[in-house]
C-alpha cells in the first residue's frame, strides 16, 4: 500500500469518528473513547467543566453560542496567541468553531478568522453556530490541514487545538502553516505530544488515534519538523499536570504515562533586508 493511500485511509478514519461527534453529541463519548477529546457530551455543564480545566474562563465560555464548545480540546491556544485587532487568524481543525469565535472577539471587526476542517458535518455545525452568534468576521472552509485552502502569506496567526496530532503527515502540516503565514507570523498551538515512545499496540489502536493519543509525536521530533519547515523561535512546553485529564480520556490504559498536553509556539521570521 502506498504512503499516500495509507494517509487517505487514516484521514477517513478520523473524518468518520468526528462526523459521529458532530452528528450525535451523546454523553459517554464516541469512537469508543469515553470523555476524551473525541468524546463529547451534550450536557453543557460537563463541557464547561472540561473547558475550564483546559484553561478557558467562564466568561469566555459564556461568550460563544451554545454548542460551539464541544469539549474537544486539550488546552487554550488563544491564551498564547497574543491576538491583536485587525489580524487574520486561521484555526486548523476548527470543529464546532469554539476557538474561532473567541479569536473573532480578539481581532475585532477589522480582523478575520478562518476555520479549516475536513469533516463536512463539523463544518455545517460551525457555520450554524456562526449564524446563531451573528459573527461577520468568521468563515469556515472545507479542507485538509496538510493542504490548506488559503493563499501564500495570507495569515498573521495560526492556531490549533488538539488536531495536528491526528494528522498522518505532520511535517506537511507545518510546511503548509509556514507557507500560509505572513513574514513575522506565528504559530500558537495546543496539542498532545509524546514524552516517550508509545508502544506499538497503542500506536495501532484506532480508538486511541481518534482520541488524540495514539498518533502523538515525540517532542524532539516535532521540534525537528517545525524547524525543518522554516520556523524559528520554536518552543514546546509540556504540561505534566495534563496527565490527570488524559488519564480520564482512556481510563485504565496507562496512556498518561506516554503523552501530555503541550503548548507549541514558533515564528516565521521576517526576511533580512
Amino acid at each position: 500500500m502506498s504512503k499516500h493511500h495509507e494517509h487517505d485511509e487514516h484521514r477517513q478514519t478520523i473524518r468518520s469518528a468526528y462526523a459521529k461527534v458532530a452528528q450525535v453529541e451523546s454523553a459517554g463519548g464516541c469512537c469508543g473513547v469515553a470523555s476524551s477529546c473525541c468524546g463529547v457530551s451534550d450536557d453543557q455543564a460537563i463541557n464547561t467543566l472540561i473547558s475550564t480545566r483546559l484553561g478557558y474562563s467562564t466568561e469566555q465560555l459564556a461568550s460563544v453560542p451554545d454548542g460551539a464548545d464541544m469539549g474537544l480540546g486539550c488546552g487554550n491556544p488563544g491564551a498564547i496567541a497574543s491576538l491583536k485587532p485587525g489580524e487574520v487568524v486561521v484555526d486548523l481543525g476548527a470543529g464546532g468553531g469554539f476557538d474561532c469565535f473567541l479569536a473573532a472577539q480578539e481581532v475585532g471587526d477589522q480582523g478575520r478568522v478562518i476555520g479549516i476542517d475536513m469533516t463536512p458535518d463539523m463544518l455545517s455545525k460551525a457555520r450554524h453556530n456562526a449564524a446563531r452568534g451573528r459573527y461577520t468576521n468568521v468563515e469556515f472552509r472545507l479542507g485538509e490541514i496538510e493542504y490548506l485552502p488559503l493563499a501564500d502569506a495570507s495569515a498573521d496567526v495560526i492556531i490549533s487545538n488538539c488536531v495536528i496530532n491526528l494528522s498522518p503527515d505532520k511535517s506537511q502540516v507545518f510546511r503548509e502553516a509556514f507557507r500560509v503565514l505572513k513574514p513575522g507570523g506565528r504559530l500558537a498551538i495546543s496539542d498532545v505530544v509524546a514524552t516517550v515512545e508509545l508502544p506499538e499496540a497503542m500506536r495501532q489502536d484506532e480508538q486511541l488515534i481518534a482520541g488524540c493519543m495514539g498518533n502523538a509525536s515525540l517532542i524532539e521530533e516535532l521540534e525537528q519538523m517545525i524547524t525543518a519547515a522554516g520556523f524559528s523561535q520554536v518552543r514546546i512546553a509540556p504540561k505534566d499536570e495534563s496527565r490527570e485529564f488524559i488519564r480520564d480520556w482512556a481510563p485504565g490504559r496507562g496512556v498518561e504515562d506516554y503523552v501530555v498536553s503541550a503548548t507549541i509556539e514558533a515564528v516565521k521570521a521576517t526576511p533580512a533586508a
